[in-house]
């Protein structure tokens, strides 16, 4: 059964399969220099040393993907859809030209197909898939639901990404520069003043928190009681005596041991039955 691609409707013409560069299957060379970048593209940040290691692996090997890109205004310049890392790294590998495939995109188009080339190559940061969530949301009006179709996934982790643009920038910088991963981030969301969320941020930074020990930070600065740890079962000789004493009595009894000896409670349920008891007791 073919699986779900999760693209939005006319999306999926625009992303090539298996293509190599052959003028037969619409892959053509153009210049470096006639691209322009992608403005709805949601990658800013590039580390250095992955930039590198694609950097090296094109000068050996060459682009092995062709970029995606669609017709500008003026004649013979075309506008990046999606491929934006493997044209800079092109750039810095000295290639003069690149193997692209051209097709025709809106607006709308473009940024889609930015988020899910990145997102299928985990290349977008959590703050920059959630800027590209809300740019969908707020200039092209589509629903968590609709975003979450086209970007193949839930709309729960379409609106919890998106929660992450409410943190404080000191939490967002920790966020981007890596010091802090998105579970920290997302435990963080918890509290609800800023200045609560940069302060327990502090305190995750100075005792290198896990994402666990963090949550209960976050319960703890929150008010929140941890919840209580369940009872041990009674030892079975304990129960066994319960039973025998309230077979005997013909009420009920527990028992509860201590470190020291334990209390022993009888139950009655009526003046005439504790003296019932009480008869039983003195005999």
């Amino acid at each position: 059964m073919p699986q779900k691609s999760g693209l939005g409707r006319g999306l999926s013409a625009l992303i090539p399969g298996s293509e190599t560069a052959t003028a037969e299957n619409g892959v053509m060379l153009i210049s470096v220099d006639v691209i322009s970048p992608n403005p709805r593209q949601p990658r800013s940040i590039a580390h250095p040393e992955e930039l590198e290691e694609l950097t090296a692996s094109i000068r050996e090997h060459g682009v092995l993907q062709p970029l995606i890109v669609t017709v500008g205004e003026s004649a013979g310049q075309y506008i990046l859809i999606a491929g934006e890392r493997r044209l800079q790294a092109a750039r810095l590998a000295g290639l003069a030209s690149v193997p692209v495939l051209v097709r025709q995109a809106t607006d709308q188009q473009r940024l889609e197909l930015a988020i899910i080339e990145n997102v299928q190559r985990a290349d977008l940061s959590p703050l920059e898939e959630a800027e590209a969530y809300r740019q969908l949301a707020e200039d092209f009006k589509l629903s968590h639901e609709e975003i979450a179709a086209r970007v193949g996934k839930s709309r729960v982790a379409v609106t919890n990404t998106l929660r992450l643009l409410k943190l404080p920038d000191a939490v967002k910088n920790a966020l981007i520069e890596r010091r802090i991963s998105e579970g920290h981030a997302r435990a963080l969301l918890a509290l609800s003043l800023p200045e609560a969320q940069s302060a327990a941020l502090r305190t995750v930074l100075t005792q290198e928190l896990n994402v666990r020990q963090t949550e209960e930070l976050v319960r703890k600065l929150s008010g929140e009681k941890p919840a209580p740890k369940p009872k041990a079962p009674p030892p079975p000789d304990m129960v066994e005596l319960e039973e025998r004493l309230r077979a005997s009595l013909g009420t009920k009894v527990s028992l509860r041991a201590g470190r020291k000896g334990g209390i022993l409670t009888i139950h009655y349920y009526s003046d005439e039955e504790l003296d019932a008891l009480i008869d039983r007791l003195v005999k």
